[in-house]
């Protein structure tokens, strides 16, 4: 192409690519440029890719990586089922001693593919459900193609569920709408700065599936993967939270990817799950109150959770506290950036303050 034809095929101005190629071998664009380039190499056919690492001098020079890798899955699919539901469910549940400032209840239940299942029922009327699923993929991409296509499973059946436990009607509870991954990192058989882009993958799993094929989400091709893995992967809203020596971690829109390094210093997957829970809660009962808007409806909940727990809310999730230390400040603001949740408890909280005059 011409360097006129490549801006536009791309999206960027004709300056932006005379910059790159003026700059020489030493030049490195932002960080959104470098994922407009990484998503147009993606979606290159297998010979341009192949010309591409001849261009780069990697030709042979990264062998497909092999071995073990053994990886906890972890999913939550949260649903806003309301105060009123929230307390019948808890009545029959145990209390949890975290987080006591949003009060919950929880119980294990039955998954058909889960090796453990727990319902966290949230007094706000928010249910999340927490899957706990072990992987040994033979690839990430196996891994990212499995996370699409259980979801077609794994919404209806929580919604089927939480019907079952509320003995409602079809219409008395409203669908889950998305689910959120936590992948714990045991085993890889990368090394050096393929292990921290294994991490990086873990975290953005769209970039190895194809979510719009004919027959559902499949997978790209393999040297997809083989090349992110040799050349590094990157995307502006990855996040990283891990510490030298300690652990590699990212959290991005769709997951979080943790490995630990040092048992003794690093975090756990209960503090992790934890701030998960406490975040996909809120985002889903900050949610309930933007659908209420864009149903037209002047938006209200229960006083006890208007708009002064939301700013509560805020305050406790965004400014640090005396007892974290500096890798739980790190988690909770890699999450709550990701996540979007900060500027939806804002929105949130003046919407209920203006709807009570």
């Amino acid at each position: 192409m011409s360097l006129r034809d490549f801006a536009a095929y791309l999206g960027v101005s004709d300056r932006t690519v005379s910059n790159w190629e003026g700059g020489g071998a030493s030049y490195q664009p932002r960080a959104e440029s470098q994922a407009v380039l990484d998503t147009a190499l993606d979606r290159a056919s297998s010979d341009a890719k192949a010309r591409f690492a001849a261009a780069l001098g990697t030709e042979g020079a990264a062998p497909p990586v092999t071995g073990r890798i053994e990886v906890d899955s972890h999913k939550f699919l949260p649903v806003f089922i309301g105060v009123e539901h929230a307390a019948r469910l808890r009545a029959h549940m145990t209390p949890s001693a975290d987080n006591q400032w949003l009060e919950s209840s929880s119980a294990r239940v039955d998954h058909p593919e889960a090796q453990d299942c727990v319902l966290h029922v949230f007094a706000c009327g928010v249910a999340v459900f927490h899957l706990v699923q072990p992987h040994d993929p033979t690839a990430l991409t196996d891994l990212a193609v499995w996370r699409y296509r259980s979801y077609a499973s794994d919404l209806p059946w929580a919604r089927d569920k939480l019907r079952d436990l509320l003995d409602e009607a079809h219409a008395g509870v409203p669908n889950p709408e998305y689910v959120l991954s936590l992948y714990w990192l045991t085993t890889g058989p990368w090394t050096g700065d393929a292990y921290d882009t294994a991490l990086r993958l873990l975290s953005t799993p769209s970039v190895l599936v194809d979510r719009g094929a004919p027959g559902g989400p499949a997978p790209l091709d393999g040297t997809v993967e083989e090349s992110l893995l040799a050349t590094g992967f990157d995307h502006p809203d990855i996040v990283s939270f891990g510490v030298r020596g300690v652990s590699t971690a990212y959290a991005g829109w769709s997951g979080v990817a943790y490995a630990s390094h040092s048992r003794e210093r690093s975090l756990t997957i209960d503090e992790l799950v934890t701030c998960e829970l406490t975040v996909q809660a809120l985002w889903c009962f900050t949610r309930q109150i933007q659908q209420m808007i864009e149903d037209g409806q002047d938006p209200s909940m229960p006083e006890q959770y208007g708009w002064r727990f939301l700013r509560a809310a805020y305050s406790r999730l965004t400014t640090a506290r005396a007892q974290e230390t500096a890798q739980h400040v790190l988690m909770r603001e890699a999450i709550m950036n990701t996540s979007g949740l900060a500027e939806r408890l804002r929105a949130a909280q003046d919407a209920l303050r203006e709807s009570v005059g």
